[in-house]
């Protein structure tokens, strides 16, 4: 699975689980750490076999954003043998639209397909479901292309549902 905000139409989910009450067996099982600049060769490569596009100007300014720009930004890898098998990439904003409570957004997220049923992206979520909660951070959200079935129940079994929100676009032409 590899997702980022820009595919419409889509779902926004949200979920303000007790962020400190999740499992570790996944993060026991999968190392997990920040993400780092030697990382984006791999990153694309997960995201090109899952969408079958080469997006690395994409994830090229993700990870400038990520890893140069200020913010607060939690963006993980899982590693298995030491290969990069999967990411996610989240910023917190301390405020939006009128509201003052510190919100993390999930702008994408990948496994390896080779690497599914290896607890990777639980293995994801749980450390950045503790990280957040660290920071005091109490609601969750994403996006996800309406037909994103597998994402939709993934997210939804890491207790995610649809938000009170309603999401507007418009094309600037």
């Amino acid at each position: 699975m590899s997702r980022s905000l820009h595919d419409t139409p889509s779902h926004v989910l949200d979920s303000d689980d007790d962020l400190d009450e999740h499992e570790t067996v996944a993060r026991d099982e999968v190392m997990v750490r920040s993400l780092q600049d030697a990382d984006l060769r791999r990153v694309v490569r997960i995201d090109e076999r899952i969408t079958g596009r080469n997006r690395r100007a994409y994830y090229e300014r993700k990870f400038s954003e990520v890893l140069q720009e200020s913010g607060v930004r939690i963006s993980l890898v899982a590693e298995t043998d030491e290969l990069v098998t999967g990411f996610v990439m989240a910023r917190v904003d301390y405020g939006e639209f009128g509201q003052a409570e510190a919100t993390a957004t999930i702008d994408t997220i990948g496994v390896d397909p080779t690497a599914a049923g290896a607890h990777i992206g639980q293995a994801l979520m749980s450390q950045l479901l503790v990280n957040l909660g660290a920071l005091r951070v109490e609601t969750i959200r994403t996006e996800v292309r309406w037909q994103d079935i597998e994402l939709l129940g993934f997210l939804s079994r890491c207790g995610f549902a649809p938000a009170q929100r309603l999401s507007l676009s418009m094309d600037i032409d």
